[in-house]
């Protein structure tokens, strides 16, 4: 069963910085032949699309809410997919999730995701 395990998440004070990381595991997961997203959600909102990279790093998206702030990256040799956080902003509060799609391509729609982390808290006070 695959597993995508964020961390790195917490508080931080608007202006600040985090970084979120997640760590995919499986013995039939082959994290370099997936496309890989964050998203993230607000209690009582939908899942918004944050930032997503392809299989070999060279394609990236963001959402217009957090370009130039956020960078999505990825280590193929210790299947990790990192999000770098700065100058973070309290509306940026909300769950982060990363996911995973076997296309392999950067792909901003949720659907196409297969697999889910099981979330981590962001929380960005004024």
């Amino acid at each position: 069963q695959v597993q995508l395990v964020e961390s790195g998440g917490g508080l931080v004070q608007a202006g600040g910085s985090l970084r979120l990381s997640c760590a995919a595991s499986a013995r039939t997961f082959t994290f370099s032949r997936h496309g890989m997203g964050w998203f993230r959600q607000v209690l009582g909102k939908e899942r918004e699309f944050v930032a997503t990279i392809s299989r070999t790093g060279g394609s990236t998206y963001y959402a217009d809410s957090v370009k130039g702030r956020f960078t999505i990256s990825r280590d193929n040799a210790k299947n990790t997919v990192y999000l770098q956080m700065n100058s973070l902003k309290p509306e940026d509060t909300a769950v982060y999730y990363c996911a995973a799609n076997p296309v392999g391509t950067a792909t901003v729609l949720l659907r196409d995701y297969d697999y889910w982390g099981q979330g981590a808290q962001v929380t960005v006070s004024s």
